[in-house]
């Protein structure tokens, strides 16, 4: 298993939210989001099997980033359970 970042940036038309991305993205497996736009998964899949599943919920002017951890991070600002996973998970 790996821990991945998931980045993206999409723009869903008025009145529809990101749910059904978020939804294909909590499949994954475990799962960390804290901010907007960014979660870290743990899941057995490589990168572009990652990308590839969660392009489904996307349109063609969305972008989408699937990168492996290094296992390296700093952080601020978290909460005492979102730092937690970021310890136990890095």
């Amino acid at each position: 298993m790996a821990t991945y970042i998931i980045g993206y940036d999409i723009h869903p038309p008025k009145g529809e939210t990101y749910e059904e991305l978020y939804k294909a993205i909590k499949l994954l497996g475990a799962w960390w989001h804290h901010l907007d736009s960014t979660w870290l998964v743990i899941s057995d899949l490589s990168a572009k099997e990652i990308r590839d599943t969660l392009i489904q919920q996307l349109r063609d002017d969305d972008q989408l980033l699937v990168t492996k951890s290094s296992g390296v991070g700093a952080w601020h600002g978290f909460n005492d359970s979102g730092s937690k996973w970021l310890k136990d998970h890095l």
